[in-house]
């Protein structure tokens, strides 16, 4: 059992059900005073109870025969002294060093609590705390974990929702290591959790880590927050920032929902009720025109259909489906072509929300088009870091000490699962322009609407060349397109 541990033998070993207890002592041997070096006389031993690793569900005690000495010399101010083993235990420590290894280990592995791994080890949490915390500390202080890191992710965290002014801000700022490996995947890590989000939480920290590490960073990928932006254009003047494809998406969908409930008031007056129908495919307007199976399609041309005014929503979310399509292309070069059309046409439209999306995407151009050159580089990865650290917080059921939290949230070293970005692609073709009398008056700007190369049925509404496919078909798609004025 004590196989690893140098300088100690068992002399004992006790088992019962629920519990295991071994006597260990070390082998005699002459001993000097630590102050003097006078050879000093034995003063016996003592039992001093130790706790160690749990042997299945038997919780296992170590008693260890300390031995004591006494110094001879009258001068020497030492007095008596005992044995010190570091393999064994710390110094004054109630729990053996490889107990804290493995509580560590759980930490780190298994998502375990302080709190958990305690009653494990039959101590109390402020007992465990004491012995691990020193090392992690030891960790967290490690400035080699930061060596190597060419592609770094940012991303704000919340760790708290109580009083700002007992426990500070509630947001932390953490970074994460995107490094790939010679696989080319990204195994991600967390470097490091600082307080608050802003420019300044983030430029600090990339200051305080110095200019090889700053000059190291090759790509930098965050979300949409101008704070983070800011300071990656002051502290890393040459890396490639790289704008989130999930969050990009995401602010798309969010325009479709705005437009929606626009026309739902526009129409109705009030908000959805059961038996409208906008409120009726809200859902379907969320999901990638893709994965709609026939009754979807069915149910999504019916809702359109019900009102001319619902076009507008149908446009929207066809911009959507535009803004999503330049991410799951194959080609990078085509996916960028498609990016840059949205870039060229968005802000034209004469939907406000749509055109508002324009907008703010040729703020970001640049750091929106990186990802087509910088090999699918996001966020993603510390998305998933993020989730670990969810994770952790929610079975510890929270954390009163920031540092404390910082310290347990460090532990879990955080793997990715794959880009959930690189999606595959359905054969697709553009439609062709629209002669939707409604669509030229009112200036729609619609210009990369797509319909799969296997449409071929469609259904003319009256008095309109525009077609919608026929509802059995999961291919339908609406062909109305807009062209900026």
């Amino acid at each position: 059992m004590l196989l690893g541990l140098s300088g100690l033998h068992v002399e004992s070993v006790e088992r019962t059900d629920a519990s295991m207890t071994v006597t260990v002592s070390t082998p005699w041997q002459l001993m000097g005073c630590p102050d003097c070096g006078v050879v000093a006389p034995s003063r016996g031993r003592r039992r001093r109870v130790l706790h160690d690793v749990p042997h299945g569900d038997a919780r296992v005690r170590v008693v260890w025969r300390q031995r004591f000495w006494r110094c001879p010399e009258a001068a020497c101010g030492r007095g008596s002294f005992a044995e010190h083993v570091p393999v064994l235990v710390a110094a004054r420590g109630s729990i053996t060093t490889r107990a804290v290894a493995w509580a560590i280990g759980q930490l780190r592995r298994e998502h375990a609590t302080i709190a958990g791994l305690a009653r494990r080890l039959a101590v109390s949490w402020w007992a465990l705390w004491r012995a691990v915390r020193p090392e992690l500390e030891r960790l967290a202080g490690d400035e080699s974990r930061f060596a190597g890191v060419t592609s770094l992710g940012v991303d704000e965290h919340v760790w708290h929702h109580g009083d700002l002014r007992t426990k500070g801000p509630k947001e932390l700022t953490g970074m994460v290591d995107l490094t790939r490996d010679e696989q080319g995947k990204v195994r991600a890590r967390l470097l490091d959790l600082v307080p608050g989000r802003s420019k300044k939480a983030y430029a600090d920290w990339l200051e305080a880590r110095g200019a090889d590490f700053r000059a190291g960073i090759g790509v930098a990928a965050l979300d949409p927050f101008g704070g983070y932006k800011a300071a990656i254009d002051d502290q890393l003047a040459d890396t490639v920032a790289v704008l989130d494809a999930f969050h990009v998406v995401k602010l798309g969908t969010a325009v479709v929902d705005e437009v929606r409930r626009r026309v739902q008031q526009d129409t109705t007056g009030h908000r959805g009720r059961k038996g409208d129908p906008l409120l009726g495919i809200q859902t379907i307007l969320r999901a990638g025109a893709e994965n709609l199976t026939d009754n979807q399609w069915a149910r999504l041309t019916r809702a359109i259909e019900a009102n001319e005014a619902h076009e507008e929503v149908f446009l929207a979310w066809q911009c959507a489906q535009d803004l999503r399509a330049a991410y799951r292309t194959s080609d990078l070069a085509e996916g960028r072509r498609r990016a840059e059309k949205v870039l060229a046409t968005f802000h034209t439209c004469p939907i406000p929300e749509v055109a508002r999306l324009g907008r703010t995407l040729r703020r970001w151009r640049d750091a929106f088009l990186a990802y087509f050159t910088t090999g699918r580089a996001n966020n993603g990865p510390t998305e998933a870091v993020n989730g670990l650290i969810e994770l952790h917080r929610r079975l510890a059921r929270g954390y009163r000490n920031r540092d404390n939290y910082r310290l347990a949230c460090s532990s879990p070293p955080a793997g990715s699962r794959p880009d959930p970005h690189q999606i595959g692609e359905e054969p697709l073709k553009r439609a062709s322009e629209c002669s939707h009398s409604r669509a030229r008056s009112r200036g729609r700007c619609c210009s990369m609407m797509l319909i799969p190369a296997s449409s071929t049925t469609s259904s003319t509404r009256s008095g309109s060349s525009s077609t919608l496919a026929a509802p059995g078909s999961r291919s339908s798609t609406r062909t109305l397109r807009c062209t900026s004025n």
